[in-house]
């Protein structure tokens, strides 16, 4: 679906920073699966607060959906499909969900947080995001932890 704010975006950012001149339009998205949380995740994003995000790996091969991978764009969008900021993949460590570490949970800037914040709310998502699969998360589950900077 054509999304003109994120093809304005991206011109502006293809203007500042020719080097990425040949680069495909990038994914088009926003964090969660609601709206308050997606709005919220973008507002840290866009304060400098949020520079993490982190997949189950079992979700996105459920959905066929691509690792994420070191140099990566995307367009974040509000809710509503408004594009807001461009970030860039900086890391990708595929990390057991019980392996998940307090330095970690800062990264992705969420609630107070805390390790006890980012389990409670990955938890819930990674449980309704499975649920159409039949599926439920595990303590064992590998996560996709993905660390990016925002760039525009």
């Amino acid at each position: 679906m054509k999304n003109n704010s994120a093809d304005a975006l991206w011109g502006d950012f293809l203007d500042a920073h020719l080097e990425y001149a040949s680069e495909d339009l990038p994914i088009i998205d926003h964090f969660c699966d609601n709206k308050e949380d997606a709005d919220m995740c973008l507002e840290l994003v866009l304060s400098g607060d949020k520079c993490a995000t982190s997949h189950s790996l079992l979700g996105l091969q459920l959905r066929n959906e691509p690792l994420p991978k070191i140099g990566d764009f995307l367009i974040v969008t509000n809710w509503e499909g408004v594009a807001k900021c461009i970030i860039q993949t900086q890391q990708v460590r595929l990390v057991p969900f019980f392996s998940i570490t307090s330095a970690y949970a800062q990264l992705e800037g969420e609630g107070d947080k805390s390790l006890a914040h980012w389990k409670k709310v990955h938890w819930e998502y990674y449980t309704r995001e499975l649920a159409p699969f039949n599926r439920i998360p595990r303590e064992s589950m590998i996560i996709v932890c993905e660390t990016f900077k925002k760039v525009f």
